[in-house]
């Protein structure tokens, strides 16, 4: 007599999925204490680590962009570009065909010390994925792009939370 697969009873992950779960935890975990470390050597917060990301990773960029991608209001951008221009981070530069428009660049010294603290860990993890086939790699890509958007969405929710008036512990 035949089953039909509906019928068939699959032994439970729910072991594997803890794993998983957990090492993804220890992965964020380890990822925090490498940009704490690298704040520290940098000089600079949180926030400021968050901005220099954003433009080691577009390049050049407006005040306006920076503070939208960050999250931050203007004034609050102003203050970060004056913190990370204290500390050789970044140079504001002038637009070249319109004057009063002020772009944000990474310096050659923040380049330096990125290269410095990211560059051994990129090369690595590029060479992990190198020896990776392409169906891990797809699977891998989508993995991290529907966790990215989880944790964006669930930001947007917690960010909700805080702006309703809520009580903060």
């Amino acid at each position: 007599m035949e089953q039909s697969n509906s019928q068939i009873i699959r032994p439970s992950n729910d072991k594997l999925v803890g794993r998983v779960a957990t090492e993804i935890a220890l992965l964020q975990n380890a990822s925090a204490a490498v940009d704490a470390a690298a704040a520290e050597v940098l000089g600079l917060n949180a926030t400021d680590l968050r901005c220099m990301g954003r433009l080691y990773a577009v390049g050049r960029s407006s005040a306006g962009e920076l503070a939208a991608a960050s999250g931050l209001s203007r004034g609050a951008m102003t203050a970060a570009l004056d913190r990370l221009e204290r500390a050789g981070c970044v140079r504001r530069v002038r637009g070249e065909s319109d004057r009063r428009r002020v772009m944000v660049e990474v310096t050659p010294r923040a380049l330096e010390l990125t290269e410095a603290i990211w560059g051994p860990i990129g090369r690595e993890g590029t060479a992990q994925l190198a020896r990776m086939t392409d169906t891990e790699l797809t699977f891998l890509l989508d993995f991290l792009r529907r966790g990215r958007e989880l944790q964006e969405k669930h930001a947007r929710r917690i960010a909700a939370l805080a702006e309703s008036g809520r009580p903060r512990a």
